[in-house]
């Protein structure tokens, strides 16, 4: 698509019952203060939806026609926009409720309600016809025919918009079930919802379920003010959502209310080619309608979207409430003790084997295991610390030593400086560390740290328990057949910015005080391999400095694998989420993370077994299948022309 990004907006009027005219003024007011492409009114927003037996009145049903030909001869004022109002139709004598789309001087559709609620407070049977079955026909407004019907979808390139109305949501054959199946990615839904206790939360959960079970966006404009009060009260609830997301929302307004979100199509596209089982059936019939979607730079992109509030989280992974993130903390920690439970069970060992290094990833794998004893008691836990004279700085030290004796597992201590060097010398390499390229004496480490576990876990008839993460997969970031390599990795799909937080959350619940202690000292080191000397006993070896913060390689690994999105979008969403990072910045830890990610599959290529947690894994076996040996010139290139 040209342009991705598309405004909509759901809006709640000040209804006056019965007044046509004054109702489409304040529709006409509503067109001319917002630039949204779709703009969708309530049910019955020409009319009032509480108006009872008036609904059979022929002067109601005339003027209705008069302000529907008035709404028309106004939207040649607003050519690109799609505007959807609720009216009462009559189509070969029967009445319907109808949703009547107009865009540039034209009626392009007329879309009638399939199931009108006959129950408790509603009565919609006694004035008005089911359009359940009716699939494609035409409707006489004045003196043109309009399609009218439930199997019509409006289209503009790559977005398809279907149509439901108020308790079509409420059943459970949905036509908007139907209409995703048919290719709709846009569904709009013109209401008029009464308020009780508790509707409110359920019709929220109704909509953000149908945007995620459909992978759709979701207009939802619903009645309120100036809606008959003499039995009901009606809220002016307004949603807005996509993939199951909350993007806007109002209620309870106290004047006419435009509601205003942008969603994003390429995304809605992306998550519907990653579902196979998604069905696309493509037997409803499309019109077209224009847009105008029209190609941007990425600063006029980025523009448009900080004009209109469009919000995109700089922490993807990580819930913004303290409250969902402790309840997010819980059920991780379930899905890795529970799979590493599961691999004990299927193997009938009792021993695990860890490598502790005083940092975040180790520190993870620990409190894993940790849960695992829980469910597995005669699970034996070793705990091994291996320093590097010179290396390894005596905080990491302190909080290896002290985490493990917190947590009163058995401890062995195995320096490994001097096997380093006995080894490095019988391959021929110079003495000591010989500066930044010299990955030879890194990797000697790592891979002498892995070489005694391994046998560890032999000699004690145990697993070697992986505590690397999906960061430093997706990055490469890790030494192959060294940190690369274990038995059962519990980290492999956590992302580095989630690591931190779900230590966080432990020492917040922790009743332990040595061990909310140390998390909160090990949370806040700077991470580092500490494969390269210190310098007065401070971390020399920055993880960031080399590959880039790990909140922006974690926000690009998401959007990247989660919706395929391309360099330019990418580079447009970094910007929104980062402002204080300039364009020059962005680009370079991009080109980083490109350069990195392509580059390195040949290690996730031969991953260890390990739990996928959430939506993003790397794992060769399942969700991630791409070559070792591709070429990103592709994604380079078009990185460096914007």
């Amino acid at each position: 698509m040209k342009n991705p990004f598309i405004k909509v907006a759901s809006v709640s009027l000040e209804t006056v019952l019965g007044n046509v005219m004054e109702n489409v003024i304040q529709i006409k007011q509503s067109l001319a203060e917002t630039d949204a492409k779709i703009v969708v009114f309530p049910e019955l927003s020409l009319t009032g939806y509480s108006l009872g037996d008036l609904f059979y009145q022929d002067s109601l049903l005339q003027e209705v026609v008069n302000g529907l030909q008035e709404l028309k001869s106004v939207s040649r004022g607003y050519p690109h926009q799609l505007v959807v109002v609720g009216a009462p139709l009559v189509q070969k004598n029967r009445l319907y409720n109808t949703a009547v789309f107009i865009q540039n001087g034209q009626y392009r559709l007329v879309v009638p309600k399939s199931f009108l609620p006959n129950y408790h407070e509603f009565y919609e049977g006694r004035w008005f016809d089911s359009g359940r079955w009716i699939d494609w026909d035409l409707i006489q407004i004045g003196k043109e025919e309009v399609a009218f019907g439930t199997k019509y979808l409006l289209a503009y390139e790559d977005i398809k918009i279907g149509c439901e109305i108020c308790e079509d949501l409420w059943v459970t054959n949905r036509p908007s079930n139907a209409l995703v199946d048919n290719g709709a990615n846009v569904v709009v839904n013109l209401s008029a919802s009464n308020e009780i206790i508790g509707k409110e939360e359920y019709r929220r959960n109704l909509v953000l379920q149908q945007s995620a079970v459909g992978n759709c966006a979701y207009i939802y404009a619903s009645s309120g003010l100036g809606e008959s009060s003499t039995d009901l009260v009606f809220s002016g609830h307004c949603i807005i959502a996509s993939l199951g997301h909350l993007l806007k929302e109002s209620i309870w307004p106290t004047k006419r209310t435009i509601l205003e979100g942008i969603v994003d199509i390429e995304q809605i596209q992306a998550s519907r080619r990653s579902q196979n089982t998604f069905d696309n059936k493509r037997i409803y019939r499309s019109i077209p309608v224009d847009f105008k979607q029209t190609e941007q730079t990425v600063e006029e992109l980025v523009s448009f979207l900080r004009e209109n509030h469009y919000e995109i989280d700089p922490l993807p992974f990580v819930p913004t409430e303290l409250e969902e993130r402790l309840a997010r903390s819980h059920a991780i920690l379930q899905i890795q003790s529970r799979g590493l439970y599961q691999r004990y069970r299927s193997t009938g060992l009792k021993t695990a084997v860890i490598g502790i290094s005083g940092g975040l990833d180790s520190t993870l794998a620990l409190l894993v295991l940790h849960e695992t004893k829980k469910l597995y008691p005669d699970l034996r836990i070793i705990g091994v610390t291996m320093p590097s004279a010179g290396n390894t700085t005596n905080d990491t030290y302190q909080n290896a030593l002290a985490l493990m004796n917190a947590l009163s597992i058995e401890i062995r201590e195995i320096p490994i400086q001097a096997m380093v060097q006995e080894h490095l010398k019988a391959i021929g390499h110079p003495d000591g560390y010989q500066g930044k390229k010299d990955t030879t004496y890194e990797n000697a480490q790592a891979r002498m740290r892995t070489y005694l576990l391994m046998d560890i876990a032999n000699q004690e008839n145990g697993l070697v328990i992986g505590t690397g993460d999906l960061s430093e997969l997706a990055l490469g970031w890790c030494t192959y057949n060294g940190d690369h390599m274990s038995m059962y990795g519990v980290n492999s799909s956590i992302p580095k910015t989630l690591v931190k937080y779900l230590c966080e959350s432990y020492a917040l619940e922790s009743e332990n005080k040595a061990l909310t202690d140390v998390l909160y000292k090990i949370v806040n080191t700077p991470i580092s391999p500490e494969l390269t000397p210190n310098k007065d006993g401070e971390i020399v070896q920055k993880t960031e400095e080399t590959i880039g913060k790990y909140d922006l390689n974690d926000f690009f690994l998401y959007h990247i694998i989660r919706f395929g999105s391309g360099v330019k979008k990418m580079l447009v969403l970094a910007l929104l989420a980062y402002p204080t990072q300039s364009k020059k910045e962005i680009k370079i830890a991009l080109r980083r993370f490109l350069t990195r990610f392509f580059s390195q599959q040949f290690k996730r290529s031969c991953l260890p077994d390990g739990p996928k947690v959430g939506t993003i894994s790397l794992s060769p076996r399942g969700d991630w299948r791409m070559p070792s040996d591709v070429d990103a010139q592709l994604w380079l290139k078009e990185l460096d022309r914007l």
